[in-house]
C-alpha cells in the first residue's frame, strides 16, 4: 500500500466528515423550516450504494470503501473511492457556498 495515497485518502475523508457534520446540521435546520424535502443527496447513478438525505451515510460508505481498499489494494476499488470523495467534496462545497450566512 502506498503510504502517501493512504494518508491523503484519510485526510480527505477527515475533511469530508467535518464538512458533512456541519452540512447535516444545516439540513436539519432547513427541514425544520420545510425547505429540504429531497430524498437523497446523490442520484442513483452517482456510484454510491446508499441513498440517504443526509451526508453521514455517504461518509460512512466512503470510510468503508477505504478499509476495503486498504485490505485489497485493488485499483478499481481505489478509483471508485476517489470518485466518491471527489463527488462529496463538490457537493459539500456547493452546499456550503449556497447555505452559509453572509
Amino acid at each position: 500500500m502506498s503510504a502517501n495515497v493512504n494518508k491523503q485518502l484519510i485526510e480527505n475523508i477527515s475533511i469530508i466528515l467535518k464538512k458533512s457534520l456541519s452540512a447535516d446540521a444545516t439540513l436539519a435546520e432547513l427541514r425544520s423550516k420545510e425547505k429540504a424535502g429531497f430524498k437523497a443527496i446523490f442520484k442513483a447513478d452517482a456510484g454510491f450504494t446508499c441513498t440517504e438525505n443526509t451526508f453521514q451515510p455517504y461518509v460512512e460508505e466512503v470510510a468503508n470503501d477505504l478499509l476495503e481498499w486498504q485490505k485489497s489494494q485493488d485499483q478499481q476499488t481505489l478509483i471508485k473511492l476517489v470518485k466518491k470523495i471527489e463527488q462529496l467534496f463538490t457537493v459539500l462545497t456547493n452546499f456550503e457556498t449556497s447555505h452559509t450566512e453572509h
